[in-house]
């Protein structure tokens, strides 16, 4: 994996711009409230990018703060992965990023692979809102821990925060 690179929070946003998951892997002092906000506002670039006609689903770098460079991934059912890393002055090399969002697409594609979980509405219909579909239910526990487990193999501490 790239050194260096520590991960800041990932996101997990459905094709409605819902989100599905937002995992912040930071002090608690930090607030996660300023990652649900850069998760909200990547989505105007992810738009952009995505009309392009790429058939490419990594997006690349979508912008960068002071602190935090972050990195967006658009699955060919159109959810949305956007990965708040720790901006350094090391260089995250594109082929590393690429494969830490195929290791979260595929956590996520076994997540909603499993007959038992009800994965999120994505016909675009209204649903029933009296059984909102969270990852922060119990079922999705196995989906949190993969992610966990991407974030810390990629060089994170174990301490990570629920949304």
């Amino acid at each position: 994996m790239a050194p260096n690179l520590r991960l800041n929070a990932v996101a997990f946003i459905s094709p409605q711009n819902h989100p599905i998951l937002i995992r912040t892997f930071t002090k608690q002092d930090e607030g996660a409230i300023k990652y649900h906000y850069i998760a909200h506002t990547s989505l105007d670039v992810i738009e952009e990018r995505a009309s392009s006609k790429s058939s490419e689903c990594y997006l690349g770098l979508l912008y960068s703060t002071e602190d935090v460079a972050v990195y967006g991934y658009m699955t060919p059912l159109k959810v949305k992965i956007v990965l708040a890393a720790a901006l350094t002055d090391a260089v995250a090399r594109d082929v590393d990023l690429n494969m830490i969002f195929k290791a979260l697409h595929m956590a996520y594609y076994s997540a909603i692979s499993n007959p038992f979980l009800v994965p999120p509405d994505t016909s675009g219909a209204v649903h029933d809102s009296a059984r909102p579909v969270l990852a922060g239910s119990p079922k999705w526990k196995q989906f949190r821990r993969r992610v966990d487990e991407i974030a810390r193999i990629v060089g994170n501490p174990a301490t990570t925060t629920a949304p």
